[in-house]
């Protein structure tokens, strides 16, 4: 094909591009990679699949959709003017008042073309422009799928299998001359729809209702339905051909007459240009860092403590997957949040691989392995961790609660949360945060205007969701953002930034100076609490959440010591002078009293009674405890009886027993068989190692540069092979290559040309069949042949390979060695 010869096909014009424009076409449509198509034939069929189309359009802006909505309503193909007419119109109508929205049209109409050139939905010059056809199916109007313009179909579609007869009666009542051809007919109305002056003759003589009708049908849709006995203003619109019928109770308002009463316009409103995202607000931009900092140290504080609530064993599994409302009402509890952002602190926890299920046969869920090495992070590379796996995470928090295509609940951890379009929308709004000044917060409906934008929505979302299933990602994003401390009163932080922008070294290094330095102390108070003035160094948090209670959080943290935690600390091995050592070295305030009688006071009764299996044992040296055990009714249930006046046994397991004597007020420790008392660690429980959960990408991964190249090679290579001129089969004695077949020569000629191409570095064509019998055409040039194999450089793989001669079915020259 010569340089200045337009292009036939779209084969043709992918023929034509550089090797840049084909690397952009497959970085702009990654799905045509899978697998690498042999040459541009096949990438040009591939291209025009319905499947890769839909997803190409699901991936234009705005404008580049609107442009491609406005081809497949115009002719085919179409100039450029044409083009530009239907989304500037005519000016015929409104004087100079759309002047400035025809300029930004005719500004950014050659940058939307050029996109869809790139990705080849449209091709040919612009005098030619044609949109490739299965978009113009997906576009083009129909009465089961109307067109995104609001347009109906052409006379010419629309009168399709009309009477003849009919035809005629529509010429005679809108004046036109008879004629008895079909064609001739159809066309003479198309052009009286489409004379400016002319049809504004017609429409002045039309009934006021008919006017009306006319607009409740002109920006769609265009079909309306009717009654045997139509009333007169729909009568005198169906007798001219101004409704055209579809069907007996159906009829349309064809495209010709549509766009002279949209003064040409294929779109109501041309959106050019992106809306501008202005300014909500504007704050200190150190106050705004401040204020995300602060988040982001409750944002560790709060997964610290769901990592501490599953320690020794989280919640059961569903069976189905997930988490249960109940076990979520219960985090949502202990972390003092509502159940939506309880489902978002567990997830974005389990997507950052700190809890998974521990495989067992009773499943759970627990902390990983990679949650101790977490936690030993400084706090500015735990957020960078939080943070980083918060971006690219598919799995959508928000959607707990709600319910899935068939009406089943969401539940948080359950299989069904995954949206491959969340990262890209986490990253576009928080982009659109970065483009404002520092300190600035944008205005929401704006942003999601824009959102909407740069990626309309096609075709309808699952029936449990919303149709804007972007919008919704965007709302949840900009919650999610201020909840990790990525934003700070609704604007974006500099560390944020940073991590957008330079990695997670330099977001850690950002944010270190904005944390709180851990504090190696508490002050104890005569009420038994304790007064925790900042953040705690790891191993004094990790002692006092075992030996107190949380009762208050903020900037200060308030411990509460009872019985029960006390009674814990012992459980977890402290002895009495150790907790009494702990608090004297860690407070700065002396130890209360109070304090140490309640220590001292419960672990005179700890251990007093001992708990073992029988299925279940109590032993005491003191026979009126286990006397009061016995006639207290609460123990009724425990079924004890004595088997010594110190020892009653008990038909329920050691840990049923442990909790129960508990609650009825005794302090009694479990002991192992061998009567050692059992010391019970926090911490103890871990899955074995896990992978945090894979995101699920939005279609194939946008390939890097070496692949591309290596694609585009081997592309090209191919196209050469399946291009290349064969010299006619007739100057061979025996050679046989009917068109499209393999060729076909005698073992003894196949010997002998590839012998002769390799002394003169010629190229051949030639037929093989591999191992698993499979036939293929390649392009040869020999290197060497010998021991019954010929070594050769393949331009259709792009590489030098060996073919053993007796799978070649034939050779053949190329006729100027190849280069045709």
């Amino acid at each position: 094909m010569g340089t200045t010869t337009p292009p036939r096909t779209l084969a043709e014009a992918l023929r034509a591009r550089g090797d840049e424009s084909l690397a952009g076409l497959l970085r702009a449509r990654p799905d045509l990679l899978n697998p690498v198509p042999n040459d541009i034939t096949q990438l040009a069929t591939r291209a025009g699949t319905r499947a890769s189309v839909v997803r190409a359009l699901e991936h234009l802006d705005r404008f580049a959709l609107q442009t491609a909505e406005a081809l497949a309503v115009a002719p085919d193909p179409a100039p450029y003017d044409t083009l530009l007419s239907l989304l500037t119109g005519d000016g015929l109508d409104d004087g100079d008042q759309r002047d400035d929205a025809g300029a930004a049209v005719t500004a950014a109409l050659p940058g939307a073309l050029a996109t869809l050139r790139e990705q080849a939905l449209v091709w040919g010059e612009d005098d030619r422009l044609r949109l490739v056809r299965t978009a113009r199916e997906l576009l083009a109007p129909s009465p089961q799928h109307p067109s995104p313009t609001g347009l109906g179909p052409t006379v010419a579609e629309a009168t399709a299998g009309m009477s003849p007869g009919r035809l005629q009666e529509i010429l005679a009542a809108t004046g036109l001359p008879a004629t008895h051809d079909p064609v001739s007919a159809v066309a003479a109305l198309s052009a009286l729809f489409t004379d400016r002056t002319r049809m504004a003759e017609l429409l002045d003589t039309a009934p006021v209702e008919a006017l009306s009708v006319l607009d409740r049908l002109v920006w769609g849709p265009p079909y309306g339905e009717v009654t045997p006995n139509p009333t007169p203003p729909v009568k005198w619109l169906r007798d001219r051909g101004l409704l055209l019928p579809v069907s007996t109770r159906t009829v349309v308002l064809p495209r010709e007459a549509a766009l002279h009463l949209r003064a040409g316009r294929a779109h109501r409103v041309p959106e050019p240009v992106p809306p501008v995202v202005p300014a909500a607000a504007e704050r200190d931009p150190q106050a705004v860092d401040r204020a995300a900092a602060g988040q982001a140290f409750t944002a560790l504080s709060t997964v610290e403590e769901l990592l501490k609530l599953w320690n020794g064993g989280g919640p059961a599994i569903l069976r189905a997957g997930g988490l249960s409302v109940r076990e979520l009402k219960r985090a949502a509890t202990a972390l003092d949040v509502s159940e939506p952002i309880a489902a978002f602190w567990i997830e974005l926890a389990y997507g950052a691989g700190l809890l998974a299920s521990d495989g067992e046969t009773d499943e759970r869920y627990a902390p990983t392995p990679a949650s101790d090495e977490w936690l030993d992070l400084s706090a500015e590379d735990r957020w960078t961790h939080l943070a980083t796996a918060w971006l690219a995470a598919t799995r959508t928090p928000g959607l707990v609660g709600g319910q899935d295509a068939k009406g089943r609940a969401l539940s948080a951890l359950g299989p069904e949360l995954d949206r491959s379009a969340a990262p890209d929308v986490r990253r576009r709004v928080l982009a659109l945060f970065a483009e404002l000044p520092p300190g600035t917060a944008p205005e929401t409906e704006s942003l999601l205007r824009r959102l909407r934008w740069e990626r309309p929505l096609r075709g309808a979302a699952p029936a449990a969701e919303s149709a804007d299933l972007r919008s919704r990602l965007a709302l949840w994003t900009l919650n999610e953002a201020e909840l990790l401390g990525i934003t700070g009163r609704g604007a974006l932080s500099a560390q944020a930034r940073a991590l957008l922008d330079e990695g997670e070294g330099t977001a850690a290094a950002r944010l270190a100076p904005l944390l709180p330095d851990p504090l190696d102390h508490v002050l104890l108070q005569a009420d038994l609490t304790a007064v925790a003035p900042g953040p705690l160094e790891r191993p004094l948090a990790d002692t006092l959440s075992v030996l107190a209670d949380v009762e208050s959080k903020g900037g200060a943290t308030v411990y509460r010591f009872t019985p029960g935690s006390v009674r814990r600390a012992l459980d977890a091995g402290q002895a009495a002078a150790d907790l009494h050592a702990f608090l004297a070295a860690h407070s700065r305030t002396p130890v209360p009293q109070p304090l140490s009688y309640l220590i001292d006071d419960v672990a005179r009764r700890h251990g007093h009674l001992r708990i073992g299996a029988a299925s279940a044992y109590v032993r005491c040296d003191d026979e009126a405890v286990l006397n009061e055990i016995l006639a207290d009714r609460r123990s009724t249930g425990l079924r004890l009886r004595r088997l010594a006046p110190t020892v009653l046994a008990s038909q329920a397991d050691p840990g049923s027993l442990l909790e129960a004597l508990r609650d009825m007020g005794y302090a009694p420790a479990a002991e192992s068989a061998e009567g050692d008392v059992l010391i019970t660690r926090a911490g103890a429980r871990r899955t074995p190692p896990r992978t945090p959960p894979v995101p699920v990408p939005e279609g194939p991964p946008v390939p890097d540069g070496t692949l591309l190249g290596a694609a585009v090679r081997a592309i090209r290579a191919g196209d050469t092979a399946a291009t290349a001129v064969r010299k006619d089969p007739s100057d061979g004695p025996s050679s046989t290559t009917p068109s499209g077949a393999l060729p076909r020569t005698t073992p003894a000629e196949t010997l002998a040309t590839v012998q002769a191409a390799a002394m003169t570095g010629s190229t051949v064509w030639i037929g093989y069949v591999n191992a698993d019998g499979a036939a293929s055409q390649r392009v040869i040039a020999p290197v060497r042949v010998e021991g019954g194999f010929v070594t050769a450089y393949d331009h259709t793989a792009d590489e030098v390979r060996t073919y053993p001669l007796h799978r070649i079915t034939g050779v053949a020259e190329l006729a100027e060695d190849g280069k045709g």
